[in-house]
């Protein structure tokens, strides 16, 4: 599910009262990019599906807090962080994302490569295609996080760069920055890759 600015506003007032088909409603509109929000920072060890839940947790017991309607996306993002942060600290790791596991790219592949092959396609073919989206999200997920993160909202959800700038809370000129950025830094280590590949 998408959104479009001011949509959800309405609800959120209701929402910090208690109501809960109010917290329901704008926590289904918002769960898709909360995941890729957790993808883009979460710790190789924890699923991203444990993660989603321990925020929603957090969402329906902090929404009261919440003291402007504005800051709402930004709000959520920072809980989504806390969230990940919390969790690198209880399993030791490092909060820098190391890699994809199987599940998360089983989940965002078709996201990277578009749709699935068709029924006429190889099987070769197939597991060529889905090898390729499994190294292009694995580089992606490499990226530092303030590259990471937009990137992975804009290619995975389809988010506009006015929807990123008010969930990342920052300007869309910035967010078109990181996002050339972003693909200059990918393209860089594809073509490192190709050449690495060509000399070996």
């Amino acid at each position: 599910m998408t959104f479009e600015p001011g949509a959800f506003e309405a609800l959120i007032e209701p929402a910090r009262c208690g109501n809960q088909q109010a917290q329901q409603e704008l926590w289904h509109a918002h769960r898709r990019w909360v995941a890729a929000i957790i993808l883009a920072h979460r710790p190789k060890t924890v699923e991203v599906e444990d993660l989603l839940q321990d925020v929603a947790v957090k969402f329906v017991s902090k929404i009261h807090t919440l003291r402007d309607d504005r800051a709402f996306r930004p709000w959520l993002r920072q809980i989504a962080i806390n969230i990940c942060r919390g969790a690198a600290r209880s399993s030791k790791v490092a909060l820098r994302f190391t890699g994809p596991s199987r599940e998360d790219l089983d989940h965002s592949v078709r996201g990277v490569v578009g749709e699935p092959a068709t029924p006429e396609a190889s099987a070769d073919e197939e597991l060529e295609k889905k090898d390729y989206a499994q190294r292009i999200l694995s580089k992606v997920l490499s990226l530092p996080a303030s590259y990471r993160e937009p990137l992975v909202l804009r290619c995975m959800r389809s988010l506009s760069y006015q929807q990123i700038s008010e969930i990342l809370d920052l300007p869309v000129t910035t967010i078109e920055t990181r996002l050339a950025r972003a693909r200059r830094m990918l393209r860089e280590e594809i073509a490192a890759e190709q050449n690495d590949g060509f000399h070996s």
